[in-house]
This record gives C-alpha cells, structure tokens and sequence, in this order.
C-alpha cells in the first residue's frame, strides 16, 4: 500500500503541467476531507437524512 506522500505525489504528478500551487493545495485539502469523509462513514459516524434536516433548521431559522 501506497504511503501518504506517493499518493500526493502520484495525485500531482496526475494535475496539469501549468497547475498553481493554489490549486494543487485545493487538491489536497479535498483530497483530505473526501478520505475522512471516507473513513467517518466505515465506522458508521453519520447523519440520517433526518438528523441532519434537524440539524441544519437550527441554522436556517
């Protein structure tokens, strides 16, 4: 299995060759959030539909 570091230089070396460092930054922290997203929902840390409609009425009123 790939190490952290591989995985970022192989998801680089895959970007155009006239990528800004913002965007390669972007890239990353996405990358990050889409993992994490990942593993939260394998270990069964989520919303329903339900409690997050719950959650966000709070925000919206």
């Amino acid at each position: 299995m790939a190490t952290e570091k591989e995985c970022i230089i192989e998801m680089i070396k895959n970007l155009p060759d006239d990528v800004s460092m913002e965007d390669i930054i972007e890239a990353i922290y996405v990358r990050q959030k889409i993992e994490k997203g990942l593993k939260d929902s394998e270990e069964g840390n989520l919303y329903t539909h339900e409690e997050a409609r719950e959650l966000l009425k709070k925000w919206l009123q």
